[in-house]
């Protein structure tokens, strides 16, 4: 039984269809886990162990007559502290939410228990989602599962611990500007980040509504994709025998996002590529000279959006926040409605150029991070490498948010080093096709 706390979602679900896994012995399996386990509070907000047991006995009656709803039907998954859960209390990492109980599920939730899914709990983020670190002093930092002294990721890093750690199979979580992915990441996991709009944000706690997009954190590509279908209500997409690499064609995007990169990332995305090529891949390096100024406009676009959907909230007990995402809320406020547009409109300029230049690839590839996972004394101690950690942290992953994108985390083998392998707006299946084949390729 102790080999289910690392088996894949996928694996897990094909041993409840031949009958050698039981949804309640699996489901007991993982609550045990996570009631024993001594980072259990810094990993969960919350345990719904009656839901969970309620699921896994009902999943556990239509697998004895063969009615179950999907492959993941009776896996035990974990959820975002951003995800409305009826009953059970959904404050998105942050004090100013305290008690915030929903009557409903968010419609991904329902979607997922139609689908089967056991719900665990809820898990701890960054606050109000507005980090790529996920340090939040406010309620807990879950922890690196490389480095216990290092920030886990953000901001889904409870997402992401929860996984890591053997407390569940998988984990949901949002991606704004890389709140998947580098958590995914820095936790050596598989993460999905959606195009916006493509995955209802109904019953999610928002940030940015034309940024915010709901994604998997799991062991597999091939779980990412059955992930994907519970979340919209379908099967999800057959990833187990993905097409070779031979004659693909990747980008290696050069412009902002190789720039600072910390050695050790360096080396892990040189020996990925090598890897690739090996596999029969052919690697291009591509500038896009655009990004430059869509990265630019990031503060504009992020800020202002986030701060007008927060401003009266916050500015009612602005004392309860965190100091640090306080400020960059706050920072939404310099910027015009004017400026706003106009910034969205360059935005839209960028998106065509950079549709151009990657339109003849089969992905754009790039590290995820630019940098290992930052000190968690340092960050609370030093307010300029807290900024400069944050704003590293974000920037590769946020290309794939301005241009539109959906893309993939993927582990290296060098811990927290992560290859983000980015895709056509609306084309999840064939990225997650062409990801699967890499995964083989880099395993």
């Amino acid at each position: 039984m102790q080999d289910w706390l690392t088996m894949t979602a996928a694996d897990l679900g094909r041993g409840i269809e031949a009958g050698e896994i039981g949804p309640v012995a699996l489901t007991r399996c993982y609550l045990d886990a996570i009631d024993a386990h001594p980072l259990k509070d810094r990993i969960y907000t919350q345990v719904t162990h009656d839901r969970a047991l309620a699921e896994a006995e009902a999943a556990q009656a239509r697998a004895d007559l063969g009615l179950r709803r999907s492959l993941l039907d009776g896996v035990p998954v974990s959820w975002k502290d951003l995800f409305d859960s009826a009953g059970t209390a959904t404050e998105s990492g942050s004090d100013l939410l305290k008690d915030r109980v929903p009557e409903h599920d968010s419609a991904v939730l329902h979607n997922a228990t139609l689908m089967g899914a056991v719900c665990l709990g809820k898990t701890h983020m960054s606050e109000l989602a507005f980090s790529g670190l996920g340090f939040n002093p406010i309620k807990e930092t879950p922890p690196c599962v490389n480095d216990p002294d290092a920030a886990p990721g953000g901001s889904s890093s409870g997402a992401a611990a929860s996984v890591a750690f053997g407390l569940a199979a998988a984990g949901i979580g949002s991606d704004t500007g890389g709140s998947v992915r580098i958590p995914s990441a820095w936790n050596d996991l598989a993460g999905l980040k959606t195009t916006s709009g493509r995955v209802t944000l109904e019953g999610v706690v928002p940030l940015c509504l034309k940024f915010d997009t709901i994604g998997p954190l799991a062991r597999s590509v091939e779980d990412a994709g059955l992930l994907l279908g519970l979340l919209e209500g379908t099967a999800g997409p057959d990833l187990r025998n993905p097409a070779p690499l031979k004659g693909r064609r990747f980008a290696d995007l050069q412009t902002v996002a190789q720039n600072d990169l910390d050695p050790a990332v360096a080396a892990a995305h040189r020996e990925a590529l090598d890897r690739l090529r090996q596999a029969g891949a052919e690697i291009v390096p591509l500038e896009v000279p655009e990004l430059e100024e869509a990265m630019g406009l990031s503060p504009i676009l992020y800020t202002t959006e986030a701060y007008g959907l927060w401003k009266d909230v916050i500015e009612a007990t602005p004392y309860l926040m965190y100091s640090e995402i306080l400020e960059r809320f706050r920072s939404g406020a310099q910027f015009s409605g004017s400026d706003y547009v106009a910034a969205w409109g360059k935005l839209e300029q960028c998106r065509m150029a950079w549709d151009l230049a990657a339109a003849g690839f089969d992905a754009v590839l790039s590290p995820v991070s630019p940098i290992l996972p930052p000190n968690l004394n340092r960050l609370q101690s030093d307010h300029d490498y807290y900024v400069q950690s944050n704003l590293l942290a974000l920037r590769n992953t946020r290309i794939g948010n301005l241009m539109g994108l959906c893309a993939l985390s993927l582990p290296t083998g060098t811990p927290s080093c992560g290859l983000q392998v980015m895709g056509q707006p609306d084309c999840e299946e064939a990225l997650l096709r062409t990801g699967a084949a890499i995964e083989m390729a880099l395993a």
